[in-house]
C-alpha cells in the first residue's frame, strides 16, 4: 500500500503590494507627434543603457550602486535626471530577470536530465519501480537526447557565472516573427509598427515630495490636463513653459480614479504611457505601492462561509462552504475560456469570471476564497521526459500539456488576490493533494443525488473548502445530541443539505425527494464502529413508543 504524501498546511495569500491603474488617452494628431518623438528618443537611451549594463555582467551590489550612478550621470545630459534615473532602474529590473530566467531554464535542463537517468539506469524492457525503455532504439534516441541536454546545461550555467544574459527590448517573440511573417499574420508594415511601439520607452517614476506625485509627468485630477517634462533635446516641442508639453484632450481615470486622485495628492505615483498599435491608441497607467498590512488570521476566517473553487481547463466549479464545511448552495458552474487567445482577451475573462465570484461570495457572507496551490511548475520542468504518474509522448502526452497549458493557475491566482482585496476579502490557498480524488470518494454521491448539476469537480471544491476551514475531507457518521430515553448513543445520519439561492439564478434539488435511493436512501445510510456501511431497518417500534409519520422524514429543501 503506497504512503500518502504529507499535506501542506494552507496560509492566507499576501495581499497586492501595488497599484496598478489603466486609462486611455484621447490625443490628437500633433499629441501623437510628441508622444512618438518622445518615446523613440529614450527608447533609444534606453537600449543604449541596457546594453551597457549586460555587458558589465555579474555585479555585487556596491558595484551595482555606483554602474548605475555612473550611467546616469552620462546620460543625463542627452535627456534629464529623472527619465536618466528611470532609464537606469529598468535596465537594472531587465537584466535581474534575464538572470533568473537563466536559472530557470538551468532548472529545466537539470529536472529532465534526472527524469530520462532515472530511466536508463534499468535495463531495456526491464520492469520494476522505474521501467526501462521499451526498445534498444529508444533507449539510444535518449541517451543522445541526454547528451544534448547535458551540453546546454553546461553553457547555461557558464553564462550564469560569467554574468552573460542577452534581453531583447520589443520582445523575443516579435523578433523572431520578423523571420516568418506569414504564420504570425504579419505584414512587413505592421510588423515594423509594432517593433517600433515596443521599443519606446515612456517611463516616470514617482517622487512622494513633489507636486501631484510626480515631477516629470503629471496629472491633474480636478482640472483633467496630463502635462510631460520633455528632454532638452525636444524642447522645441513644448507648448507650456519650462520645456513642458501638455495633451490637448482631457484625461479621466473612469476606474477607480478617486484613488488615483488620493495617491497623487498624499504620495507617489509613477507613470507608464504606451501605444497599442493594433487599436492605434495611446495608453496611461498609474502605479504606486500600497502600505504593507498584516492578512488576517486562518483562525479569524473560518468563523465566516468560504466560497472554494476548483480551478480547471475551461470552466471553474466553485461552493459556498459554512464554518462547520457544509455546502450551503448549490454547485456553481463558471467557463473559463483562456487557452490560445490574445493577451487582452484573456485578461478580460479572467476579470469577469473572478467579479463573478466575488459577487456570489459577497452576497453568500464569505469572509474570503480558498484555492488550491497549484502551479504546475514540475511538470512545466520536466517538459516531455517521461514521469511516473502522468503520459510524457504521443496523444496522451500532448493531450496533458494541452491541459496543463490551458488551467491559468498562476495568473488566476495573481489576478484573485488582487481584485479580492478591493473587496475587502481574503484568499486562503491549499494543498492540492487529493482533493479530487477524496471529493469523489466521499461527496461525489451525495452532491449528485441533492442536485443532478453536481460533478466531482464541485465535489473536489468542497473538499478546498473543508480543508481552508481545518476539516477533514471525510464524510463521519455524527451521534445524536439528544440519546433517546434509554440513553444509548446512535449515528445520526450526516446527510448534505444544500440551501438553492434562486435569485442567484442556480438550479437547486427538487422539491420532492427521489422515490428510488435519492435522500431517502441517505437519509438511512450510516456506519459502524468499523467503518462499514449498512443500512438499518426501521427502528421506531424498537427504540420509541411511536411510529415515525411519512412527514416526519425532512425534505430536500427543510
Amino acid at each position: 500500500m503506497s504512503r500518502l504524501r504529507p499535506i501542506a498546511a494552507p496560509f492566507v495569500v499576501a495581499a497586492p503590494a501595488g497599484a496598478r491603474i489603466r486609462t486611455r488617452l484621447r490625443t490628437t494628431a500633433d499629441d501623437d507627434a510628441v508622444l512618438e518623438a518622445l518615446g523613440s528618443h529614450l527608447g533609444a537611451l534606453a537600449g543604449a543603457d541596457l546594453a551597457r549594463r549586460c555587458a558589465q555582467g555579474r555585479l555585487d551590489a556596491k558595484a551595482t550602486s555606483d554602474s548605475r550612478r555612473e550611467r546616469k550621470r552620462a546620460m543625463t545630459a542627452a535627456s534629464s535626471s529623472r527619465w536618466a534615473g528611470s532609464i537606469t532602474r529598468c535596465s537594472e529590473d531587465a537584466w535581474q530577470m534575464a538572470r533568473r530566467n537563466l536559472g530557470a531554464e538551468a532548472r529545466t535542463l537539470q529536472s529532465r536530465i534526472r527524469a530520462i537517468g532515472r530511466r536508463l539506469t534499468p535495463a531495456v524492457g526491464g520492469r520494476g519501480r522505474v521501467r526501462g525503455y521499451a526498445t534498444r532504439a529508444e533507449r539510444a534516441a535518449r541517451q543522445e537526447r541526454l547528451q544534448e541536454l547535458k551540453a546546454r546545461l553546461a553553457g547555461v550555467e557558464g553564462r550564469l557565472a560569467a554574468g552573460r544574459v542577452s534581453v531583447c527590448r520589443g520582445g523575443r517573440n516579435l523578433a523572431r516573427a520578423r523571420h516568418n511573417l506569414e504564420a504570425a499574420h504579419l505584414t512587413a508594415e505592421q510588423w515594423q509598427v509594432s517593433w517600433r511601439a515596443r521599443r519606446r520607452f515612456i517611463c516616470a517614476d514617482g517622487e512622494a515630495d513633489k507636486a501631484w506625485g510626480n515631477e516629470t509627468v503629471r496629472w491633474h485630477p480636478t482640472e483633467g490636463w496630463l502635462e510631460i517634462r520633455l528632454p532638452a533635446a525636444l524642447g522645441h516641442l513644448a507648448n507650456r513653459p519650462h520645456d513642458r508639453y501638455r495633451l490637448c484632450g482631457s484625461v479621466a481615470f473612469s476606474h477607480r480614479g478617486d484613488e488615483v486622485a488620493a495617491q497623487a495628492a498624499s504620495g507617489a505615483v509613477r507613470y507608464d504611457i504606451t501605444f497599442d498599435p493594433e487599436r492605434g491608441r495611446w495608453y496611461l497607467d498609474a502605479s504606486w505601492k500600497l502600505p504593507v498590512t498584516a492578512p488576517p488570521s486562518l483562525e479569524d476566517l473560518r468563523d465566516k462561509p468560504v466560497l472554494a473553487i476548483d480551478v480547471n481547463a475551461g470552466w471553474l466549479a466553485a461552493m459556498v462552504v459554512d464554518a462547520s464545511g457544509n455546502p450551503l448552495r448549490g454547485p456553481i458552474t463558471m467557463p473559463l475560456e483562456v487557452c490560445g487567445l490574445p493577451t487582452t482577451t484573456r485578461d478580460g475573462h479572467l476579470r469577469q469570471a473572478i467579479s463573478q465570484l466575488l459577487h456570489i461570495a459577497g452576497a453568500s457572507g464569505c469572509g474570503a476564497l480558498v484555492i488550491e496551490d497549484l502551479d504546475f511548475a514540475e511538470a512545466r520542468s520536466t517538459g516531455r521526459e517521461h514521469t511516473p504518474r502522468r503520459p510524457s509522448r504521443g496523444r496522451r502526452g500532448r493531450r496533458f500539456r494541452g491541459l496543463v497549458a490551458g488551467i491559468p493557475t498562476a495568473r488566476f491566482r495573481r489576478r484573485l488576490s488582487q481584485m479580492a482585496a478591493n473587496q475587502g476579502l481574503s484568499v486562503i490557498a491549499v494543498d492540492a493533494a487529493y482533493t479530487s480524488r477524496w471529493g469523489l470518494e466521499h461527496w461525489f454521491a451525495a452532491l449528485k443525488q441533492a442536485c443532478s448539476e453536481a460533478s466531482s469537480h464541485h465535489a473536489a471544491a468542497l473538499v478546498i473548502g473543508r480543508r481552508g476551514l481545518a476539516q477533514r475531507a471525510r464524510r463521519r457518521a455524527r451521534c445524536d445530541s439528544t440519546p433517546p430515553e434509554d440513553g444509548r448513543e446512535r449515528a445520526a445520519s450526516s446527510t448534505v443539505w444544500l440551501q438553492p439561492d434562486l435569485a442567484a439564478g442556480l438550479t437547486g434539488p427538487s422539491q420532492e425527494p427521489r422515490r428510488t435511493g435519492g435522500l431517502r436512501a441517505v437519509l438511512t445510510r450510516t456506519q459502524d464502529l468499523k467503518g462499514r456501511r449498512y443500512r438499518p431497518g426501521n427502528q421506531g417500534a424498537e427504540d420509541r413508543s411511536w411510529l415515525p409519520e411519512e412527514s416526519a422524514v425532512p425534505s430536500a429543501t427543510s
